[in-house]
C-alpha cells in the first residue's frame, strides 16, 4: 500500500463509498476523531461557502494574506487538472511524496469504512495542514454547507458566503430560501460573516441565521461598498475608501468577489499594500482565463483561446457579461457538462456572444451530459450547434462549419462544467 502513487491511491478512496455525495458529518467526524482531531489544530480558518465566486474570492484572500508577508493554507475544490491543486501548504501545492504518505495515512486508519471521496481526501487535506507552519488556513465548501465535509470547525476565524444562486437543486432544494439555508450553515456563534450581493430572499435567510448565532454581519451594501470607477475599484468600509487597480481576474462579477475579500482582509487587520496585492497578484485557473501555452493552444493557431469551469445560470451570464467586453470577434464554444447542471440555463445568456457551439462529454466521467443533450440544449436556445468526439484533434478538431482554429479573428471558449469529481 505505501508503495503505491497517490493516483492509486485516490482510485482506490472512489470504491469506498457508492455515492459520490452523501450529506452527513457522521463519517468524516469519526475519521477525523481517530486522527487526534486535526481540524481544532488548524491556523485561524477563514471559511468560504457561496454558489458562485468561492474559488475566486479565496484565491484574492489567499494573494492579500500573501501581501501582509504572511503564508495561508488553503483547500479549494474540485481540481482542473491534478488532485494537487486542492491543497496548498503555506501557499505551495502539496508535493506528491506528501500527498501519497497522507492519503495513504487516511486509507489505512479509514479501514475501508464506508466513506465519501470527498470526505476523505479533506480529512487528508486537514491533516497535512496541521504539520506545516502557516498563520492562515483557507477553505472553500466543496458543496452546500451545513453537512459539507469541510462544515467541521467549530470557532473560525471568520466566514464567508458569496453569491448564492440556484445551483445543485436535487441535494440542496429548489429555492434560493433552500439553498441559502444550507450556504448559511458555515454560519457559528459569534464569528463574524462576510456577505457578498445577495437576493432579497437569500439575503433574509442569512440575517436570520447570523441574527441567532450572534454572529456579526458584514454585508455587502450595508457595511462594505464596491463598485468599479473610471477603470478602478473603489472599496469603502467604516475604515474608510480604498482606491484599488481593477482585478486581475476578468469580468464585473470579479469586482463584488474582490469586496468579500477585501472586507475579509481589513477584518484580519490588512495594509493598503496588502488589498492592492489581492487585486494585482491573484490567481485562479479556468475563471475566463486565457491560455498560452500547451497542445490545445498548438491546435488553434493564431486564435485566442479560453478556458472558463462556470456551470450554471449565474456563470453563464457573467460569461456573457466578460464576452460582451471583450474586443468583437467570432466567438465559438467548446462546452462539456455533467448531467446535473442546468446546461440550458447556463447557455441562454451565451445566445447573443457566441457563433456556434460545439458539445462534447467528458471523457471518463460517469456522470456526463451527452453531448448529444448539450448539443439539442444549445439548438434549443438558439445557439448554432453540433457534437464532436473528444479524440477530434483535441478539443478544437470539432468546431465543424465555424471558421478554422487557426484563424487569427477567431476566439474559442472552453467551457462548463467539465471537471473531475469532486
Amino acid at each position: 500500500m505505501t508503495q503505491a502513487n497517490s493516483d492509486a491511491i485516490l482510485a482506490r478512496m472512489m470504491a469506498l463509498h457508492p455515492k459520490v455525495i452523501d450529506f452527513t458529518l457522521d463519517r468524516v467526524l469519526a475519521l477525523l476523531g481517530r486522527r487526534g482531531n486535526p481540524q481544532d489544530m488548524l491556523p485561524p480558518v477563514i471559511h468560504v461557502a457561496g454558489t458562485n465566486g468561492k474559488g475566486s474570492t479565496q484565491a484574492m484572500i489567499r494573494a492579500g494574506i500573501e501581501g501582509m508577508g504572511k503564508a495561508a493554507h488553503a483547500y479549494t475544490s474540485p481540481h482542473l487538472a491534478r488532485f494537487h491543486e486542492r491543497i496548498r501548504l503555506a501557499g505551495e501545492l502539496i508535493s506528491e511524496a506528501h500527498l501519497t504518505e497522507i492519503l495513504d495515512e487516511c486509507y489505512e486508519v479509514n479501514n475501508r469504512e464506508n466513506i465519501t471521496y470527498f470526505e476523505i481526501t479533506t480529512v487528508a487535506g486537514l491533516l497535512a495542514f496541521t504539520r506545516t507552519p502557516a498563520d492562515y488556513t483557507l477553505l472553500e465548501v466543496g458543496l452546500g454547507g451545513r453537512l459539507d465535509a469541510t462544515n467541521v470547525i467549530a470557532k473560525p476565524e471568520i466566514t464567508v458566503i458569496t453569491p448564492v444562486s440556484i445551483d445543485h437543486e436535487q441535494f440542496l432544494g429548489n429555492t434560493l430560501a433552500k439553498i441559502a439555508a444550507e450556504k448559511a450553515g458555515i454560519i457559528k456563534r459569534g464569528v463574524p460573516v462576510v456577505v457578498g450581493p445577495q437576493t432579497d430572499e437569500a439575503m433574509e435567510v442569512i440575517e436570520a441565521v447570523a441574527a441567532r448565532l450572534g454572529a456579526p454581519l458584514i454585508a455587502y451594501g450595508q457595511h462594505w461598498h464596491v463598485t468599479q470607477e473610471r477603470g478602478r475599484l473603489v472599496f469603502q468600509d467604516e475604515r474608510g475608501l480604498l482606491d484599488l487597480p481593477l482585478p486581475v481576474l476578468l469580468g464585473a462579477h470579479q469586482v463584488q468577489n474582490a469586496g468579500a475579500a477585501l472586507a475579509v482582509l481589513r477584518h484580519l487587520g490588512a495594509d493598503d499594500a496588502a488589498c492592492e496585492a489581492a487585486m494585482t497578484q491573484a490567481e485562479w485557473p479556468a475563471r475566463m482565463q486565457r491560455l498560452k501555452t500547451g497542445p490545445l493552444v498548438a491546435a488553434a493557431g493564431q486564435a485566442e483561446l479560453w478556458l472558463d469551469g462556470g456551470h450554471n445560470a449565474a456563470a453563464g451570464q457573467a460569461l456573457a457579461e466578460v464576452l460582451a467586453g471583450l474586443p468583437k470577434r467570432p466567438t465559438h464554444l467548446i462546452c462539456g457538462m455533467l448531467n446535473t447542471k442546468d446546461v440550458t440555463g447556463y447557455l441562454v445568456p451565451l445566445v447573443r456572444q457566441a457563433a456556434s457551439l460545439t458539445a462534447v462529454s467528458i471523457p471518463d466521467e460517469v456522470n456526463t451530459l451527452p453531448a448529444s443533450e448539450t448539443e439539442a440544449a444549445a439548438k434549443s436556445v438558439g445557439l448554432q450547434a453540433s457534437s464532436a468526439a473528444n479524440h477530434q484533434r483535441g478539443a478544437c478538431g470539432g468546431l465543424g462549419a465555424g471558421p478554422t482554429s487557426t484563424g487569427a479573428d477567431l476566439r474559442i471558449t472552453l467551457s462548463g462544467g467539465a471537471y473531475p469529481a469532486r
